[in-house]
């Protein structure tokens, strides 16, 4: 494992807005980032369960998302790993496909087979973004009715729950959920948007916005492969949210670039 922190631009720029600096950690593969992402969510989690009774993360898709749900899972399994009372772990997305509910676009769908469907949580702790048949006709309409889920689980006088760990991949132009370069996404400041006309298919879909990733404790952004270095570089270098939106993906008390070696690759060494 490899760990540096960012370029000074960037550091400069978080420190005149008072936020923590990212932590950079390279592994040396994507099999190996998948270990020990899965390693240090369950420990994360046990960690916040010892301070408040309960714990909470926001999924993510993909592939390294998907991979690293399997490994939790398999964690799970082990009782040398039993740290995480599951019944007692909250779980969101950062962002869904509004196709059918049985896509295999839908982020959901991975997460139930790699990891819900086999981690005994708690139906009522699960909170899947809405389907298209899931009675809403627009995304709005999708979006609005998360938001006041979101709003539902928070403490009083709070319109956002208490998120320890809110897990993001990156598109190769730097899109994070689903907040590409350049969209009206980008400077939507509500918790929860519709995107439309997305770059990438299916182009309908249902977000969080900045407002809500920027609300969790830790943001992870987790991140593998060569196509993905040079975003990797530029969002590590100071480049504007709107360019590229990863640079926006910020924890209250820490931001965690999870790499593996061929997405760090165009990274300077110190």
């Amino acid at each position: 494992m490899t760990q540096f922190g960012p370029g000074e631009q960037v550091e400069e720029a978080l420190a005149d807005e008072g936020l923590p600096t990212p932590d950079v950690v390279i592994e040396p593969d994507a099999d190996r980032l998948a270990r020990a992402v899965s390693s240090a969510l369950v420990a994360r989690l046990a960690a916040a369960q010892a301070v408040h009774g309960t714990a909470s993360v926001v999924l993510t898709g993909g592939g390294i998302g998907t991979a690293v749900l399997q490994r939790v899972a398999d964690l799970a399994a082990e009782p040398e790993h039993a740290v995480v009372d599951w019944q007692l772990v909250d779980v969101w997305w950062g962002d869904e496909r509004f196709v059918p509910a049985d896509s295999s676009d839908r982020n959901e769908l991975g997460a139930r087979e790699a990891f819900l469907g086999r981690v005994g949580l708690a139906p009522e702790r699960i909170h899947p973004m809405p389907s298209s048949d899931a009675g809403f006709d627009e995304p709005e309409e999708a979006a609005a009715w998360y938001a006041e889920q979101l709003a539902a689980g928070a403490e009083d006088g709070r319109s956002l729950p208490r998120i320890d760990v809110l897990m993001l991949g990156m598109g190769p132009e730097g899109h994070i959920a689903s907040i590409f370069p350049d969209s009206p996404a980008v400077s939507d400041e509500r918790p929860v948007v519709a995107v439309r006309n997305c770059p990438k298919a299916p182009p309908t879909r249902v977000s969080l916005g900045f407002s809500a990733i920027t609300s969790a404790e830790e943001v992870w952004l987790l991140v593998s492969g060569e196509g993905k270095a040079e975003a990797v570089a530029r969002a590590l270098g100071g480049a504007a949210r709107s360019d590229l939106p990863a640079v926006g993906a910020r924890g209250r008390r820490a931001t965690r670039w999870l790499l593996d070696e061929a997405a760090a690759s165009a990274l300077p060494r110190r």
